[in-house]
């Protein structure tokens, strides 16, 4: 298949599947899909950045694993630990006001570090600065953009639809991590083979695509206002009176809430400790431990057009059960061109795959957009037969199957030698790390949606921007705590998966003892 037919198909069936989730989600308030799709864009950007951001600095700058790994873990707490101050600061200024600040701070982080400038002390310096502004602006924009969708809910006409919408918006997210990694391979490549650029600049061309896609992020943010103008609230006019009425609460009512948050928080930050691995040791590990290429259908999962088509035919076979008329025609176009693109491109025996590491981590974002439905009609399931476990609960399993992930982890690497790094010293079936996004996956199903939507339920109204700050410092503190396991390296595999495993499985019986205090404010 010719690359221009090739770019046809892929944007036909695109819009054919918008279209669909539109029609087969039209309860959902508008506004979701409109910020969705801004956040998706800004979300590109990052992990199209995040994907090789750990393997540039010890090619541009020559870092030693222990430096690269604090690196990556400083920059990653940071993003996530200040939404806390941009939410305190939307609590005052308003969400919107600090949405569009956010994203124009974080394009010029993006630029900053889209420039080649080398790898001396100068260079080193405007990296660090780069973070600091993408830091800085993801902590205005992305825990106050989540409040507004949060704030769509508050209509009693949507209010049992926010673990569904939730879900739904996560989905988004993860359309534009699912692209990042083959984007940032992609253009890498070009910028070496077309331009010939080095290997360490060509890191660089990467980084500017993020700039690009914030720039698309504030276009759809503005294009769309008008379906999500009422929850641009502005907490205090210039004569300091309340803009926005914010009904009294109890405070026994209020200092109940905020615990039962403060508890979900400390589960929360080892979940994020365990997850985040992908852009660190689950990144060395497929660099080190890892066979370089593949064939067959496990060799077809490596190109992203046909993961695409299988996300396709896997939202195709759910509306044909869900919908009817137009949206059922729909289903049955998205399983028919889903599965031709699939057919068509089945590789000849014998044809080999190279696999390059950055590129695993797509899958899950992969796993994310194909399983939301799975989890949205599971849900919607139990929900019909009064039978939907509680937010708390969903947690807890969360924590479970992280845990079982790293066992696997564990059992397959017993015979495996110690990490060599940076050498490549073993050849394990990257099967073995597909099938660990796929089970970290799940795990991320049911806590990450279903905690923001906890969140956004849970918190006292005149507090809600600081409570999400406080989500993103959990996960914060989990991205910091990620460097243990990076500090761990140099020791046998089944001893860093294992610590993973235990603290997985401890965190799980942390939140089931208190599972019932939880329950009373769900």
């Amino acid at each position: 298949m010719s690359l221009t037919l090739s770019i046809t198909w892929i944007v036909v069936l695109f819009a054919i599947w918008l279209y669909f989730l539109y029609v087969s989600y039209k309860g959902q308030p508008k506004g979701l899909w409109v910020l969705a799709v801004a956040n998706t864009g800004e979300r590109f950007g990052y992990y199209t950045m995040l994907a090789v951001f750990v393997l540039f600095l010890g090619e541009n700058f020559g870092f030693s694993n222990d430096t690269a790994s604090e690196i990556y873990t400083w920059f990653l707490m940071l993003v996530y630990f200040l939404p806390l101050f941009g939410g305190i600061l939307a609590d005052k200024f308003g969400f919107n006001k600090m949405v569009v600040v956010g994203i124009i701070i974080m394009f010029l982080g993006y630029l900053l570090l889209s420039l080649p400038l080398g790898g001396d002390s100068v260079a080193v310096t405007a990296m660090l600065a780069a973070l600091a502004l993408v830091s800085a602006g993801t902590g205005l924009f992305k825990g106050n953009l989540q409040v507004m969708v949060g704030d769509l809910y508050n209509a009693p006409e949507f209010a049992d639809k926010r673990d569904s919408g939730f879900s739904l918006f996560y989905m988004a997210i993860n359309v534009g991590a699912l692209f990042a990694p083959t984007a940032a391979i992609g253009i890498m490549d070009w910028a070496q083979n077309s331009l010939a650029y080095s290997k360490a600049d060509a890191y660089h061309f990467a980084f500017a695509v993020a700039c690009v896609s914030v720039v698309f992020s504030i276009i759809v943010y503005f294009a769309g206002m008008s379906t999500f103008r009422h929850v641009m609230n502005v907490t205090r006019k210039k004569d300091n009176t309340a803009a926005v009425e914010v009904a009294e609460e109890d405070p026994k009512e209020t200092k109940e809430r905020i615990i039962c948050l403060g508890l979900v928080y400390a589960v929360v930050v080892f979940f994020w400790m365990a997850f985040h691995q992908n852009g660190l040791t689950l990144t060395w590990f497929a660099d080190e431990f890892t066979a370089r290429e593949s064939s067959g259908f496990l060799g077809m999962l490596f190109d992203v057009k046909n993961l695409l088509a299988g996300i396709f035919v896997v939202y195709g076979l759910f509306g044909i059960f869900q919908n009817k008329g137009l949206s059922r025609i729909l289903a049955g176009a998205l399983i028919l061109l889903g599965a031709s693109y699939f057919i068509l491109n089945i590789p000849a025996d014998g044809t080999v795959v190279p696999i390059s590491a950055p590129i695993f981590q797509h899958f899950n974002a992969c796993f994310v957009v194909m399983l939301t439905p799975v989890s949205i009609a599971l849900f919607g399931w139990l929900a019909s037969k009064g039978k939907e476990p509680k937010a708390p609960f969903k947690i807890g399993l969360g924590m479970l199957v992280a845990g079982a992930a790293y066992l696997m982890l564990t059992l397959a690497c017993l015979d495996m030698p110690t990490p060599d790094y940076p050498n490549h010293v073993y050849d394990a079936s990257p099967s073995l790390l597909v099938n660990t996004y796929l089970i970290l996956t799940f795990a991320e199903l049911l806590l990450s949606p279903i905690g923001i939507s906890f969140v956004t339920k849970v918190s006292p109204a005149k507090y809600k921007g600081m409570m999400m700050g406080g989500w993103f410092v959990a996960t914060a503190l989990g991205n910091k705590l990620v460097t243990v396991a990076g500090h761990m390296w140099s020791l046998p595999l089944p001893i860093v998966w294992g610590v993973l495993m235990g603290i997985c499985l401890l965190a799980a019986a942390f939140i089931f003892a208190i599972i019932k205090r939880l329950n009373k404010v769900a």
